[in-house]
């Protein structure tokens, strides 16, 4: 799934789209958090609203391999479309 990043709003959510578009490109030795510091769970889709990962994604994120980091990144354009459709739904 392919997001522009200057349709989104957002700034946090912006940047988790940015950033994972920049760890699909450069496959180096260390992948980043996406942690935004925001860190306040949806009720509805059980996602960090800053950077859209599930409450054991956040906790076991240490522990990953990159490989499993990689699979989360791959995860958060399709994660933040389901979200901001939950902003516009009446």
């Amino acid at each position: 799934m392919s997001l522009d990043p200057q349709s989104i709003q957002n700034r946090r959510w912006r940047r988790v789209v940015e950033m994972a578009q920049q760890v699909a490109l450069e496959p180096g030795p260390h992948v980043p958090s996406p942690c935004q510091s925001v860190c306040i769970m949806h009720p509805d889709t059980g996602w960090c609203e800053g950077c859209l990962r599930s409450l054991s994604e956040i906790a076991d994120w240490s522990r990953l391999d990159n490989s499993a980091k990689r699979m989360v990144w791959a995860q958060l354009p399709t994660r933040l479309t389901q979200r901001i459709a939950l902003e516009d739904a009446p």
